[in-house]
């Protein structure tokens, strides 16, 4: 997808108490909405391979696969331990005046207040350890650093590290981890801890394959309070019976409980960007909330039951991928199935309870 290009608001030199925002809002698609990744969202540029294989932290969800590449772990904490030395980013880098990359879809959340409301929300605490996922220029960083008892910070744009090191680098409870989100092994990079909470303000236009990342990554994560693109919160929270309910909604419902905060007004970035945004809290479940044997299996089937929207979840299953069909007719063709799930064979994948996909996968399963 062509990322929408926003003028720039404010030019020249930024305050170094912001913090980044995506820049451009994720288009929606009438098909399967989030089986690729991310919608069909760009990859930031950096040729990734999507052969890679998942984290072995993955706890068994077959979501859409996620690429890899090599990311720096830079710690001038003596109780997180680097193995590469920060020097070695330190002459690439500018300082915390660095612009908005518009390549990046960055934008700084520079609204004090907002930042305030975030925090209040996380609540960090003394001995857990906090992920945040571009820390920009510090603006959250400064207040998670006070206030918890690690802080690991990942960073993709290179051009933010020194500044960040300069701030931050003499707090024993600091580290900083340069590498893409979509690929990074959060179970490893918090370690010593087992488990840690995550707050991240994304950019718009890689927010889906973000969140399925986190999902994969779900055996370390407690709980995550995220800032996205109000209508991507509004497909996260739809209701059964919802139009804005997707794949998206499944997915997220099936592993975390979900509660939308507070709306934040375009007005709170620089630049600013044209739509509004939301902040959302996930709670992760300690286990998948429907009793199947094949979650892999259940995203196949969620999968195909919105590949067409305007279709019939009958239609839509009639029209699985071979592999699929073959499993459904094994089981007495699409209709047996559905009538022995108690599903109407007229109603459409927006309507279904992630109880309701469970049944359908339990019988084919």
């Amino acid at each position: 997808m062509k990322e929408s290009r926003f003028r720039e608001r404010e030019k020249g030199r930024r305050g170094e108490g912001e913090m980044r925002r995506g820049e451009d809002g994720e288009r929606r698609r009438e098909d399967g909405e989030t089986r690729e990744r991310g919608d069909g969202e760009t990859r930031r540029e950096q040729g990734d391979d999507p052969s890679h294989s998942h984290s072995h932290h993955s706890n068994g969800a077959a979501l859409p696969p996620v690429s890899a590449s090599p990311h720096r772990h830079i710690s001038p904490s003596p109780l997180l331990p680097a193995r590469e030395s920060p020097r070695l980013l330190i002459s690439h880098t500018p300082s915390l005046t660095h612009r908005p990359s518009k390549r990046l879809g960055q934008n700084f959340l520079s609204d004090s207040r907002t930042i305030d409301r975030i925090i209040q929300a996380l609540d960090p605490k003394s001995d857990e350890t906090i992920i945040e996922i571009g820390p920009g220029r510090g603006a959250l960083t400064a207040q998670l650093v006070e206030n918890a008892g690690a802080v690991v910070a990942i960073e993709f744009d290179r051009n933010l590290i020194a500044g960040l090191l300069k701030r931050f680098g003499s707090s024993r409870n600091f580290k900083i981890v340069q590498s893409d989100a979509l690929i990074t092994d959060f179970c490893f990079e918090i370690k010593p801890a087992i488990q840690a909470r995550l707050v991240a303000n994304l950019p718009y236009n890689i927010s889906t394959a973000i969140l399925q990342r986190l999902i994969e990554q779900r055996s370390c994560l407690t709980e995550v309070v995220l800032m996205l693109q109000r209508e991507v919160v509004e497909r996260i929270t739809a209701p059964p019976g919802s139009t804005d309910r997707g794949y998206l909604s499944i997915v997220v419902e099936a592993y975390c409980q979900t509660e939308k905060l507070f709306d934040v007004p375009p007005g709170a970035f620089r630049p600013i960007p044209k739509v509004w945004s939301s902040v959302i809290r996930l709670k992760v479940r300690p286990r998948i909330a429907v009793a199947v044997k094949d979650e892999a299996l259940l995203w196949q089937v969620v999968s195909a039951g919105f590949a067409q929207r305007r279709k019939t979840i009958l239609n839509n299953l009639r029209s699985a991928p071979p592999r699929l069909q073959d499993l459904i007719k094994l089981h007495g063709g699409a209709s047996i199935v559905l009538c022995q799930a108690e599903v109407d064979l007229r109603r459409r994948a927006e309507t279904l309870t992630v109880e309701e996909w469970a049944r359908i996968t339990q019988l084919i399963e």
